[in-house]
């Protein structure tokens, strides 16, 4: 089975409204759609634009303000999927639960549907900084190209969750990230490669770019999308269908080929999935 995924890498900039965020979201999504994509992915925190609208005093919000944005966000990309027959995985969204804050990944479905999963490993910025909580559970989405995982950032960093998306069926791993300089863009794009390669799996992987001057942690963003696979003859050498140019407000697209991903753990030129020493270290399947 083949399909098509694009990734936005989505300029950060100071807004004025919920409207003018609505409209930059849906011009990514009309870029896709243009594209044919049946996939797009954006970054994570990409909705702490939102924060910049700021308040009756001009002053930017803050963190514990971003979930009042929670059901026009939903409503919002829940008509997008709708509406150009489209699966989004709407980068992330913090909510609340409980009183306490989680950044949540969303994929939303052309049918209506809503799926979450919230971000598993959380770093100690957003845990000194927003005070974030950290996700109890994985999750696969089974969707009518396949069956999909979604990873935020700091998840990639950690083998075994991917692992265990694996072994839940995923072929796909969808990672919105959001890094602010070179050092955590980098970990999170090696970590995405090493996943591919381990697991046999895709891997989608965007972040933020641009700025919001008065958003506290979002002040400086360093990003760059791609589409990584396996590093195996079917695919190109360097494990990349397409990424960005650094740091440029653009979209990525490309298809990806669930066949070729059976071909190579059956006969490839490593059989990372299968060779596995379960007699020596610990399974999730």
């Amino acid at each position: 089975m083949k399909f098509r995924v694009s990734a936005v890498q989505y300029h950060l900039h100071t807004i004025q409204s919920f409207d003018d965020f609505a409209q930059q979201s849906e011009h990514y999504i009309r870029t896709a759609e243009e594209f044919e994509a049946n996939f797009v992915l954006f970054p994570e925190f990409f909705t702490t634009q939102l924060m910049s609208i700021g308040d009756d005093q001009g002053k930017a919000l803050s963190i514990n303000d971003l979930p009042d944005f929670t059901d026009r966000y939903l409503e919002l990309f829940i008509r997008l999927a709708k509406q150009y027959d489209m699966h989004i995985i709407g980068g992330t969204h913090v909510i609340r639960r409980a009183g306490k804050l989680y950044n949540v990944a969303h994929l939303f479905y052309p049918d209506g549907r809503v799926a979450e999963q919230a971000k598993i490993h959380i770093t100690p910025s957003e845990v000194t900084g927003w005070n974030m909580g950290a996700g109890e559970g994985l999750e696969v989405f089974e969707t009518e190209y396949g069956t999909i995982a979604m990873l935020t950032c700091y998840d990639i960093e950690f083998p075994e969750i991917v692992r265990m998306a694996k072994a839940k069926g995923a072929d796909v791993i969808f990672c919105p990230s959001c890094t602010d300089d070179r050092h955590g863009f980098h970990r999170v794009r090696y970590t995405s490669h090493a996943r591919a390669i381990e697991n046999q799996v895709y891997v989608v992987l965007t972040g933020t770019v641009g700025s919001l001057p008065t958003v506290d942690l979002m002040r400086a963003n360093f990003g760059q999308a791609a589409i990584i696979t396996p590093n195996d003859i079917p695919f190109p050498p360097k494990g990349l269908l397409a990424e960005g140019e650094l740091n440029h407000d653009m979209i990525i697209t490309a298809d990806l080929d669930l066949d070729l991903l059976y071909q190579v753990r059956e006969k490839g030129s490593v059989t990372t999935w299968r060779d596995r020493r379960t007699d020596l270290y610990p399974d999730w399947e």
